[in-house]
């Protein structure tokens, strides 16, 4: 479902003569449906590069990143945006929202962009809201105004609304409480079983063992090490 072949990024510093920086060489990846792929490696080793560049908001310098049937190191800005509709759904750590929009809204606007009516997309944001413990005396507010750890259930919310068949998870643990890790535990489980390929960032060593298939170590795509 992802598969990333022979990847090489570099960053070029404009501010800085425009000097090319190599961050990134020969990257190679395969995650299967069903499949839960943990990055790892020290910090600015470039797990979240190579996160963003399977996102398509970093741009590949060569090689391939396809998810399903679109290359996501070539493909145009409109296949790269029915992609993350439709296919490969981002949890990140922070969440980015229209201020004014109900949370009610925010969680269930991914089904309602692809189509799933109103009234189902409202009662799947409610159970996955109710699941993660948001106070339904919120829904009705926008989570611009909510806590941290609030508008990380929100935005964890939003990212498994819709069923994407693939998905980036960084950190989705991170600063939870017991009760919360275990439903988000139990969601990425559930997408598992039917046959989202996950890839994630997981400093939280235990969820990490629970529902990851495999560590990749993404030291080894440094072109330091590679050469």
């Amino acid at each position: 479902m992802i598969r990333i072949e022979n990847v090489t990024k570099t960053f070029t510093l404009h501010n800085q003569g425009g000097a090319v920086i190599p961050v990134m060489t020969g990257a190679e990846l395969v995650v299967a449906p069903g499949e839960c792929v943990a990055l790892t490696g020290a910090s600015g080793a470039g797990k979240s590069t190579l996160m963003r560049m399977i996102y398509g908001n970093y741009l590949a310098a060569s090689g391939r990143i396809m998810v399903g049937d679109v290359d996501v190191a070539r493909g145009d800005p409109r296949e790269i945006l029915q992609m993350r509709r439709h296919v490969l759904g981002y949890v990140s750590q922070f969440l980015r929202v229209v201020p004014r929009v109900p949370t009610l809204d925010v969680v269930a606007e991914p089904l309602l962009a692809v189509g799933v009516p109103g009234d189902q997309a409202r009662e799947r944001a409610r159970d996955l809201l109710g699941r993660l413990r948001i106070p339904e005396t919120l829904w009705g507010l926008s989570p611009t105004t909510f806590s941290g750890g609030e508008q990380q259930r929100v935005n964890i919310a939003r990212g498994f609304a819709h069923e994407f068949p693939a998905m980036l998870l960084d950190e989705p643990t991170a600063s939870l409480d017991a009760a919360n890790r275990e439903t988000v535990l139990g969601l990425i489980e559930e997408a598992k079983a039917r046959g989202a390929a996950i890839v994630g960032i997981f400093h939280d060593e235990a969820a990490r063992d629970r529902v990851c298939d495999r560590v990749v170590d993404v030291t080894g795509f440094s072109p330091q090490v590679a050469a």
